[in-house]
């Protein structure tokens, strides 16, 4: 587990299961909507997308945090997990 950006609003953290016995490898991304207090796990087909959306906005010219956060918003309009502190 690698947390991969973390701002007032959101934190976003990439989980990386390496494959056990017959279970394949698998990861993706755990994404907290800080103001909305819920959370997504997104994997697989989203997950890339999610991937090369971010990249797409580190290769643009001096990305601010506030563009970020509004990519990462359409991701978290999704969730429906609220969080839960133990």
């Amino acid at each position: 587990m690698e947390m991969l950006y973390n701002s007032d609003s959101f934190t976003v953290v990439q989980v990386d299961r390496p494959a056990d016995g017959d279970a394949p490898a698998r990861g993706g991304y755990e994404i907290v909507d800080k103001h909305a207090r819920k959370g997504i796990f997104i994997e697989g087909v989203v997950a890339e997308g999610f991937k090369a959306g971010v990249q797409a906005l580190m290769d643009s010219e001096d990305p601010s945090a506030d563009e970020f956060d509004d990519f990462i918003e359409g991701y978290t309009e999704l969730a429906q997990q609220p969080l839960v502190l133990h």
